[in-house]
């Protein structure tokens, strides 16, 4: 006997894997829209629906793959015209723990589960009858705090897992060094290292396009008020740097549980103090030709907006201008899902197109934006 399943609004009786949501190609009018300011020639539309849509990844053939947090499904957008809409949506994992990150590399999709990863082989050929995944590793910590993760492929081949601390605040790095890092593996799972150290929780990173260098962001501890620590964005040109957690915060501010007997200049500190509690999460340096020059090899970022401060900071794109590996200049980029102290979106993730085009996940509005500029 067949379930039957409520999938893209309809009762079906199909296997889930096997379901095809059609959406309308004519472009998905949003309201909400007219209230997100962006800078002079962008504009913002809607790419997709897609429930809780979180981390993305884009295949070779251009399709985009989406992750989720609150669910247990991994989807594929199809926008087989170009014309801006995804026309159609797949379900290609199900049945899931938190598949937040995704990462695509050779033909292979790889999701992220608390504490495994797994893989689809030539997915993208197989969209309406994705294979089952095959584990591809499963030495990760099972700890749900902080335990979703951000997937990426580096310059080097291997692929990078960061794995958060345990808790708002502890030193549990010191008995496991596996928790408040990025580490890697390589790309047929062997070889698990810890790359950074001091890394209390990191949702997106990304290579800088010229010197291949990891930079990073990374949400700082809760309780310490408003104003304080600062979320980071961070470069770790090579293996084995310290980044601070959970002895020194934003690279200045010696923690007082932890932090007795330290000295911040022993740690690295972050290239750019971040909107402190904005919750930045995914990261890209802008190498497309759609933009203005001035936001080549930049970094736009996510702030998915605070959750326990008392006046609401985030919920917006900023821009985090860089020269010689310095930050020059950090400001918004787009804004507006917070109106009037409430929020209706959370960005989540950046993902660059091929016409370089921008998409960004928003898994409180359940939608995929594509930002795209016309001079």
């Amino acid at each position: 006997m067949k379930t039957l399943r409520f999938v893209c609004g309809l009762l079906v009786a199909l296997p889930l894997m096997a379901v095809t949501c059609n959406r309308p190609t004519k472009k998905v009018e949003n309201p909400l829209l007219s209230s997100i300011k962006l800078p002079e020639g962008f504009e913002i539309s809607v790419f997709a629906k897609v429930d809780n849509a979180r981390s993305m990844a884009l295949g070779d053939k251009g399709t985009v793959f989406v992750g989720n947090r609150d669910g247990k499904k991994v989807y594929a957008l199809v926008d087989a015209d170009q014309d801006g809409v995804a026309e159609k949506t797949y379900i290609v994992a199900d049945n899931l723990d938190t598949p937040n990150g995704v990462a695509f590399r050779n033909g292979t999709l790889y999701i992220a589960e608390i504490s495994k990863i797994w893989k689809l082989e030539n997915i993208e050929d197989k969209l309406q009858n994705p294979p089952k995944p095959v584990l591809f590793f499963d030495k990760l910590p099972d700890k749900e705090h902080h335990g979703w993760k951000y997937l990426a492929f580096g310059p080097d081949s291997k692929l990078y897992i960061p794995i958060g601390a345990p808790c708002n605040n502890c030193n549990d790095s010191e008995k496991d060094p596996r928790f408040a890092s990025i580490s890697r593996v390589n790309e047929d799972g062997t070889g698990f290292e810890v790359f950074a150290h001091g890394v209390r929780n990191s949702v997106g990173f990304d290579w800088h396009p010229q010197t291949k260098e990891l930079w990073f962001t990374e949400n700082g501890r809760d309780m310490m008020g408003d104003d304080q620590p600062a979320d980071e964005l961070n470069r770790a040109p090579k293996a084995g740097m310290h980044f601070g957690y959970p002895y020194v915060h934003q690279g200045t501010i010696i923690d007082s549980e932890f932090g007795k007997g330290k000295n911040p200049a022993d740690y690295t500190p972050p290239v750019a103090n971040l909107h402190p509690h904005g919750a930045a999460l995914g990261m890209k340096f802008y190498t497309g030709r759609m933009f203005p020059d001035s936001y080549k090899n930049q970094v736009i970022l996510a702030e998915h907006g605070s959750w326990n401060r008392s006046k609401p900071i985030g919920y917006q794109l900023s821009v985090v201008k860089l020269k010689d590996g310095k930050s020059v200049g950090y400001s918004t980029f787009a804004s507006g899902w917070l109106k009037d102290g409430k929020a209706w979106g959370r960005p989540v993730d950046v993902l660059q197109l091929k016409d370089g085009s921008l998409l960004v996940s928003d898994d409180f509005a359940d939608l995929v934006y594509r930002i795209s500029y016309k001079s």
